[in-house]
Order: structure tokens, then sequence, then C-alpha cells
């Protein structure tokens, strides 16, 4: 049968018909497949969202310190990890850390889940590069003569950032580290190249045992979709709750 054969007569469209077996993806060991892939993409997720954050913090107030190799420190930090893709940080961490961490830690990791730590790292440290700039972007928007008093009161430079200047930074810049966190938890799904049993892991893993790739990943979607309506929501909760009732 030629290729004219299965050309469809002049006016009329050849409509392809799939057959949806969402089944596949809502019971049995698939449905189970994909609940780990969930819960391991929460861990991911939740534990790179606090490390990056306090990493970024720290980041962002050497940035600003008075000592010059601080800075600097902390600008090459900024410059290297912003402007590098994660993919290959992630791939650094995993082929590359037995390099530069202590044995002992190598150790360690490869006793535990080396690909899952290698990915947390890689999230934390690309992550916290650029919560470093949004943090600093509100500490710049806090009047100067705050620190200023701070200090004429007795206070340290740091202690003035903790208890003066970085609590009323990180309320103003709660929009944009919602953004972070949100990319932070989308980026998550990279660490399926590694071999981390995320969703989009085990996703694949489905849709090559079924060739139900439609569903598959459409059930991946969905929960990428639902893990980020739950985080904006967190965050407009406290922003209603925490911020607002601060501001009044």
């Amino acid at each position: 049968m030629g290729a004219a054969a299965l050309r469809p007569p002049d006016g009329e469209f050849l409509v392809l018909h799939y057959n949806f077996d969402w089944s596949v993806v809502t019971s049995g060991k698939y449905f189970e497949w994909l609940v780990s892939g969930l819960k391991v993409t929460l861990e991911l997720s939740a534990i790179g969202i606090v490390g990056a954050f306090l990493l970024g913090l720290v980041i962002a107030v050497l940035k600003m310190s008075h000592y010059r190799p601080l800075r600097w420190m902390a600008s090459a930090y900024l410059e290297f990890f912003r402007n590098t893709p994660l993919l290959v940080q992630i791939f650094f961490w995993y082929f590359g850390s037995y390099k530069i961490l202590p044995m002992a830690v190598n150790d360690w990791l490869n006793n535990t889940n080396f690909e899952f730590a290698a990915a947390v790292i890689a999230l934390i440290i690309y992550t916290s590069a650029f919560i470093a700039e949004d943090i600093r972007s509100g500490i710049l928007s806090i009047p100067k003569e705050q620190m200023e008093a701070a200090r004429s009161a007795g206070f340290s430079y740091l202690r003035s950032m903790q208890y003066i200047i970085l609590p009323q930074a990180v309320r103003i810049t709660v929009p944009p580290l919602v953004n972070q966190f949100l990319n932070l938890a989308k980026n998550s799904s990279l660490a399926m190249t590694i071999g981390v049993m995320e969703v989009t892991y085990q996703a694949r893993q489905v849709e090559s045992y079924t060739f139900k790739g439609f569903e598959a990943f459409t059930a991946a979607t969905v929960v990428y979709l639902g893990l980020s309506v739950t985080i904006t929501t967190l965050m407009d909760l406290y922003n209603k709750k925490v911020l607002n009732a601060h501001r009044a």
C-alpha cells in the first residue's frame, strides 16, 4: 500500500484516535511508582528550599560586608553559580564531588543516597545565588539610617543585620522568593538525569513499561502544577496572616 492510499480525500482531515487509559496512572504498581516519585520530589523541594534560603541569606550578608575579601568571595560565588546551567552543576556534584569533598563525607554519601545528595547540593547552591540577590535588593531598600541607628546603639554589623535589617528585607522580598521556590521545585525534575527517582523519572519509567507516555507525563504535569499551586497558596497565606498583620 503506497503513501497515496493513506492520504485522506481532498477536503477531509485524518483524525488519529487515541484510547486514553487513565487507570494506568491511577491504580496498580504504576500509580505506586508515581506516588513514590512524588515523595522524593517533595523531599528534594523541601530540603532545597530551606537550604537555599539559609545559604542565600549568608551570601547576601557577605556581599554587603565592609570587608573587601568577603565581598569578592560572595561576588565570585554569585557570578559563577548564576551563570552556569543547573544541569552542569548537577553533573559536577555527581561526577566530581569526590575530588573536593573530604573522604569521610564521600564515604558517608556513598553509603546513604549519593544521587539524592548530589541533586540537593546542586539545587541549594544554584538557587541560593538567585535568592541572595533578591534578599540583597530587599536590604538595599531599607533606609540606611536604620543600620546607622543600630550601630550607634551598640549593635555589631551582624547583629544589626540579624535583628533590624534582615527581618524587614525578607518581608519585602517574599514575592520574588516565591518565584525562586517555585523554580527550585520545578528544577528538581533535572535530578532524574543522575538517577534520582523523582516524579519525572518515574513517569519515564511508566512510559517505558506501558507505552502510555501521554498518561504518564500528564500525571507528572498535574503533580508539578499541584506543587506550584500549594507553594503559592502557602506564601499568600503567609503574606496575609503575617506580613499584612505586621504592617497593620
